[in-house]
């Protein structure tokens, strides 16, 4: 394993924290003796138990962190502490299969129409990779789709007492398809599920496609069922990518990589390279990989990881990913001032000119449904959006901006009219008294 010089143990943030430190050795369903050994160092250190849990939940650990605590030192834990923890993974495990069973009731309302579909993440992840579908806190389903089959696979959902969060008339949502890439339904009972037809939005440089991953799909076991997922070497591909756009503000998503990894046993790593490669997203690959050894000592082959250290721009993105992955709170990017930081990181995962400016290009004219929810347009009409949307973002900056100057007071305002009239008298050869 080959590991980078600067590491989380040395940052001057909240990452340097005992807490966070016990979260990153819990990050994983392997019991060694070396983790269990550091893990039971910090325990004899001063532990924030209120901030130790509000980490776990944020970062979707608290199953981990349970699995870690309960099983190696309890005594260690207070006991309200292991009560909440307990309680939270029982919840959760329970919760957990309650969506497996709505996952595969899905997958035969969609086969009985003949929609041939295909779930990541959620249940399907947790079963393959950690092993155990209590180990993996998620809220959702994700299903992917051919784009042809999206209306029917929404009255799929429909007959399962599921309703579209969109808004979109049927007329419009068929129009709005080309545009987007998941429909989000919920149920009254809390369930959702994210109807995906396509992996990432336009403007990311990641064409792998519904069509080809139904295609080479691979059965897994789930619930006493045999279902389809991705294939083995895509699935960590793509799990780069998305923890990658999203900035990898999740340590879930770092130990979704790293447990997929070790639960794969041999890897084609020479078939996934080359794929990151036909799909243009080596620098996410290879950032997910860097994040997974710096962070959680996942083993990975050494050329791999010379591949990956050889890309100074993944060095530079790893070391922002570890600084702001425990500072501070989830980001905030309902504004644009604040989504300009995930824009530049998402700018910079573009490794060719072309993709960087076609990024720019999809950024600023894609439109997206608050552009639609702000000016609502008939389908027929949608191709404006194109121009409506840098016009929406751009005026919008321009508020937020004006937002946060500092307020003019109008003693402010009178100082300068006076000083401005007292110069103006000098220059005459007046008095300013």
């Amino acid at each position: 394993m080959i590991r980078t010089e600067a590491k989380l143990n040395g940052l001057s943030t909240p990452a340097g924290r005992n807490e966070t430190g016990l979260l990153l050795c819990c990050a994983r369903t392997a019991k060694d003796p070396g983790t269990a050994g550091r893990i039971a160092a910090l325990l004899r250190a001063d532990i924030d138990w209120e901030y130790l849990l509000r980490l776990a939940n944020r970062h979707g650990m608290v199953p981990l962190l349970h699995w870690h605590l309960n099983g190696d030192r309890p005594e260690a834990v207070p006991d309200e502490v292991l009560g909440r923890l307990r309680s939270h993974f029982n919840a959760t495990h329970l919760r957990n299969l309650y969506l497996t069973g709505e996952l595969l009731k899905l997958l035969r309302e969609l086969e009985a129409r003949g929609i041939p579909a295909i779930p990541y993440k959620g249940p399907v992840l947790a079963a393959t990779a950690y092993g155990n579908l209590a180990l993996r806190q998620f809220g959702d389903l994700d299903v992917l789709v051919r784009e042809r089959d999206v209306l029917e696979a929404g009255e799929a959902l429909a007959s399962l007492g599921y309703r579209a969060q969109h808004g979109l008339s049927p007329g419009r949502e068929a129009a709005f398809l080309p545009y987007a890439r998941q429909y989000l339904f919920r149920r009254d009972d809390g369930s959702a599920v994210e109807l995906h037809w396509k992996i990432t939005s336009r403007h990311t440089s990641f064409p792998l496609t519904p069509e080809y991953l139904l295609e080479h799909a691979e059965r897994v076991p789930l619930g006493g069922s045999s279902i389809p997922a991705f294939p083995r070497e895509d699935l960590i591909l793509t799990l780069c990518v998305h923890g990658s756009l999203h900035r990898w503000e999740r340590l879930k998503w770092i130990c979704d990589v790293g447990e997929l990894v070790r639960a794969s046993g041999s890897v084609d790593w020479d078939r996934i390279v080359r794929r990151a490669g036909e799909l243009r997203s080596n620098r996410m690959l290879f950032l997910g990989l860097a994040l997974v050894n710096d962070l959680l000592d996942t083993e990975l082959p050494e050329d791999i990881m010379r591949e990956v250290r050889s890309d100074p721009v993944v060095e530079e993105l790893a070391a922002e990913v570890s600084e702001q992955l425990f500072s501070g709170s989830l980001a905030d990017r309902e504004g644009i001032v604040e989504q300009l930081p995930y824009w530049r990181f998402q700018f910079r995962l573009q490794e060719r000119p072309r993709d960087r400016f076609r990024y720019c290009i999809h950024r600023a004219m894609t439109p997206a449904l608050p552009d639609r929810q702000a000016m609502p347009l008939p389908g027929a009409l949608f191709p404006l959006y194109r121009l409506i949307r840098p016009l929406r973002l751009g005026g919008r900056l321009l508020r937020e901006l004006a937002a946060r100057l500092p307020p003019v007071r109008a003693t402010d305002t009178l100082r300068k009219k006076t000083v401005s009239n007292g110069e103006a008298r000098l220059r005459a050869g007046g008095s300013t008294r």
